[in-house]
């Protein structure tokens, strides 16, 4: 009994952590903290997004719609901020090991990925996933950026304000302001021409 004792306490550990925010008095505190935010998010929101919110390390500015299937996940010390007016599309998973910034009035269609981690993968003794992360530094995006369907943002890189970064491409190294680029890794194609 004492097994089955063992594995139904890993597994409560296991609900709590993975299923806390669908919780009905957690849903209605995440939506109470987004409310004070003048943020609204569509359900359901994943992550630890409730802890977050409760330690500042969430910040989330006015008009930030969220879509369902959002993934905001910021492990202390990481930390998200989002900027005002933006908009993240179904399923965008949005992962911080120290710091990823989302400007103001920017746009993240259905699928996108941004993070500041990195899985390590340097010790042949563990297991991959119980290696823990690395960072090459903050992930930013700056003011009025749209991201195309499944953009792939990795650790380290800023893209510019009034960038736009094509459909499946995966952004490895920084992003000029107002251009366009495209592809896996992206390269810019070309500067936005707004004559």
């Amino acid at each position: 009994m004492s097994e089955l004792a063992r594995q139904a306490r890993v597994w409560a550990q296991k609900w709590r952590w993975y299923e806390r925010n669908a919780l009905p008095w957690n849903r209605a505190r995440i939506h109470w903290e987004l409310l004070r935010r003048d943020a609204f998010a569509r359900w359901p929101l994943e992550g630890n997004v409730l802890e977050a919110l409760a330690d500042g390390r969430l910040e989330l500015g006015p008009h930030v719609l969220l879509e369902p299937g959002v993934w905001l996940t910021a492990p202390a010390p990481g930390r998200i901020r989002i900027g005002a007016g933006t908009f993240l599309n179904r399923n965008v998973m949005v992962a911080a090991v120290e710091l990823v910034e989302i400007g103001a009035h920017c746009m993240l269609a259905n699928g996108c990925f941004v993070t500041d981690g990195n899985h390590r993968f340097d010790d042949p003794d563990t297991p991959v996933p119980w290696q823990g992360f690395t960072s090459k530094g903050p992930t930013r995006i700056g003011d009025n950026v749209w991201c195309g369907a499944n953009v792939v943002v990795t650790s380290g890189v800023t893209i510019g304000e009034r960038a736009v970064i094509g459909a499946n491409s995966v952004v490895t190294s920084d992003v000029p302001p107002g251009t366009i680029a495209a592809g896996a890794p992206a390269k810019v194609l070309r500067a936005i021409d707004y004559g």
